[in-house]
């Protein structure tokens, strides 16, 4: 196979939406690292299904994606209100590890909920960092969140798509998602 054809099977397997942990984990390996430049903006995120236990949660939530002011000042949890509003909830008072330890918190009920405690758990500050750190054998632009032990280690798609690869301590296998630049 011609490197063109190969990239354009790696592009192509990059843009599904569901794939198993070994497929996610072979791109991962396989798609090139990120500058931290490439990432400031504001990005739409959207799962990939590896089977995770965390699969639909984000989305059930209402999930939007993250928003990287600068190295040091990134939203790393945008969520729409009920007047499709975006707003940035505080990672550490997220109950994200309920979500795959008690499968009954994954309904619209639960969004609800989380949506009439939104002024408790909104933020105006910027809750991670952006740093280069070594994942899986590859250096590449990683977001650290400042009070919860969770990093996201990005790969490039292309200029406008990036595969996020949440690493969460205690979870046996990352979390998968992607980004897509706003326009």
């Amino acid at each position: 196979m011609s490197e063109i054809n190969s990239v354009e099977v790696l592009r192509a397997r990059a843009l599904r939406d569901s794939m198993s942990l070994q497929e996610a984990l072979e791109l991962c390996d396989a798609l090139p690292s990120v500058e931290i430049e490439t990432l400031f903006g504001r990005w739409h995120g959207s799962e990939v299904s590896t089977h995770h236990p965390m699969d639909g949660l984000l989305t059930i939530f209402g999930w939007y994606g993250k928003e990287f002011l600068d190295r040091d000042h990134v939203h790393p949890l945008l969520f729409f209100d009920r007047h499709n509003r975006l707003f940035a909830f505080d990672p550490k008072r997220l109950p994200l590890s309920l979500g795959f330890k008690w499968p009954f918190l994954r309904n619209k009920l639960v969004r609800q909920i989380l949506l009439l405690l939104r002024f408790i758990l909104q933020t105006r500050h910027a809750k991670a960092r952006l740093r280069m750190v070594e994942y899986r054998g590859k250096v590449s632009a990683t977001m650290l969140y400042d009070n919860v032990p969770i990093c996201d280690a990005f790969r490039l798609i292309d200029q406008d798509t990036l595969l996020g690869i949440m690493d969460f301590k205690g979870m046996e296998q990352p979390y998968f998602f992607k980004l897509h630049r706003d326009k």
